[in-house]
């Protein structure tokens, strides 16, 4: 088997292990992965206009509707009016939505850390300047 092949089979498989370790974690929350992204990105982020939380999470307009509609159902985030353009709408955590993703949020990353913790902190820095070399050569590659 070539090189090429064999890295990206690797990858692959740890990919897929990581992200079924996060996507246990993250249903053990109650929530589903498009919401539990948003309310992450907005932890990270801060409040945030519809559209850009959207872009982020990699979500439709449409689904960003009905996900904002859930998690302002249970309230979790509140919808606030752009004072300039009303036509624009930010998203804000409420404090129960704040608090929620916070804990959920270190529960996740503890998770994460424990398949991280495979691997010495020399490895893990190696790992990651390695994948990132990977990235920017594909992108560069790619023209994006």
């Amino acid at each position: 088997m070539r090189k090429g092949s064999q890295i990206r089979l690797a990858l692959r498989k740890a990919c897929r292990l990581v992200e079924k370790v996060g996507r246990k974690c993250i249903r053990d929350t109650g929530l589903g992965l498009s919401d539990f992204a948003i309310l992450e990105t907005l932890l990270r982020e801060g409040p945030s206009p519809i559209n850009q939380i959207g872009e982020r999470v990699h979500l439709t307009s449409g689904a960003m509707t009905a996900a904002i509609d859930r998690l302002e159902k249970i309230r979790y985030v509140k919808r606030i009016r752009d004072t300039e353009d009303g036509r624009c709408c930010y998203v804000a955590l409420t404090k129960p939505g704040q608090g929620y993703i916070e804990a959920a949020h270190v529960e996740y990353e503890h998770n994460l850390e424990s398949v991280a913790n495979a691997l010495s902190t020399d490895e893990q820095e190696e790992l990651v300047r390695l994948l990132e070399k990977v990235v920017r050569h594909v992108r560069n590659r790619n023209g994006k």
